[in-house]
This record gives C-alpha cells, structure tokens and sequence, in this order.
C-alpha cells in the first residue's frame, strides 16, 4: 500500500526556548519564507499554557497553508483537531491513528535502525531519525549517526526525516543518503531572518547547486 504523501521536504520544529521571537511570531516568519510542516513541543509547559499556545501556532500555520503536529499528546492534537502527531516512540501509534482517523498523519521519533522498524511495523506514516549530526539544541541522544544510515532507514520502507544538526550545508548530504526531508530546530528557532533561512533551505532541497546562505548580523525584522 503507498504511504501518505508527506507535506513538505522541511519540518520545522519548535522550541521557544531558542526562539529569537515569540514562538508563533518566529513561526509564522519561517512559514513566510515557505514551510509548510511544523511539529510543536514545547513538553515542558503546563498543560493549560501548552494548549494555548499550541491553538497560537496552529492558527498561524493554518493560515499559510501549512501542516501542524503536535508532539507527545495524541490528546491535545485531537482536542485542537490538528493535522498530525509525532510520537517519542511507535507503542502509541495505534492509539494515535484510532484517535485522530485515517487522514492524521503519524510520525515517531527514532534513534536507531529497530525504532525505525518498530515505527513502520506500528504504522507510522514516516519517521525522524536522530541525531545524525552533532547538535547543541537536543545533546544526549548518543553519537551522531552520520548520514549513511539514513540509507539503511529508507531500504526498511517508510520516509525518513533527518535529524540533528541539520543545516544548508549539510542537506545536500542527506537527500543524497536517501533522506524524504529534513526536521530543523535550531537553526531556524535561533535565525535572525527566519523567512530568508527557510527560502534557502527550501531552495538548497530542490537544488544542491544553490549556494548555502551566509550568516550575518542583521536582526530579526
């Protein structure tokens, strides 16, 4: 059976934490410069607080046009009636798809080649694999994984999203690995331009050749 189309080849996920804005405000900047997909966590805010925060950001992502998951909380996605959820690990998802209907998309987080078999096993439309590069964002996960395993990720039959110290110049590396996308925290939380840094991610996706953006001081607009 042929899988879910996946939204976009960009998942941007949040963290208000390093965000150089106000989340929904750094969200719809990165949604301006044409994402389409974002996963929100913030796991650490009470329950209250997340689920207010959660309708912020779907109503920006909405208004573009984009994807939005929620992380963790097969619940509150099904109480904000949001597009998807993206799951720690694959012994929710069954619960995940009988909650939120065949047309959720459902994603699971992986660490190593067994989670992205278990996922795919439980029904996971796709999965992050992580990290493959050496991130401060997100340390302790375990060594990077390099891009190579993202091939062995693919040949067990569902998308894979690299993870992990993703970035312009690291993404022509892991398309060529076999990757359906990439998932991107800090980069983008901590981008003074945001909307310029997703165009160029985009860009860089649909084109190898495109030449990495440049950092530089300008501030957030």
């Amino acid at each position: 059976m042929k899988g879910k189309q996946l939204p976009a080849p960009l998942l941007v996920v949040t963290d208000r934490g390093l965000a150089r804005a106000p989340l929904e405000r750094q969200i719809a900047a990165i949604l301006a410069g044409g994402a389409r997909w974002v996963w929100f966590r913030e796991k650490d805010l009470p329950r209250d607080e997340r689920r207010a925060l959660a309708a912020r950001v779907m109503a920006v992502t909405r208004e573009a046009g984009g994807v939005f998951s929620v992380g963790g909380d097969i619940e509150l996605a099904a109480e904000l009636g949001a597009d998807a959820a993206h799951l720690s690990s694959a012994a929710k998802a069954s619960l995940a798809r009988e909650t939120l209907g065949e047309a959720a998309l459902i994603g699971v987080s992986a660490h190593t080649l067994a989670e992205v078999a278990a996922a795919r096993a439980a029904g996971a439309d796709y999965v992050t694999l992580s990290p493959i590069y050496l991130t401060a964002s997100k340390p302790g996960y375990g060594p990077a994984l390099g891009p190579a395993v993202i091939a062995a990720a693919a040949a067990l039959g569902i998308p894979t999203l690299a993870l992990g110290g993703l970035r312009a110049g690291n993404l022509t590396c892991v398309k060529a690995a076999g990757a359906a996308g990439a998932a991107i925290m800090g980069e983008l939380m901590r981008a003074e331009r945001p909307a310029e840094l997703a165009a160029a991610l985009l860009a860089r996706w649909r084109d190898p050749a495109v030449s990495p953006p440049q950092r530089s001081p300008v501030k957030f607009p």
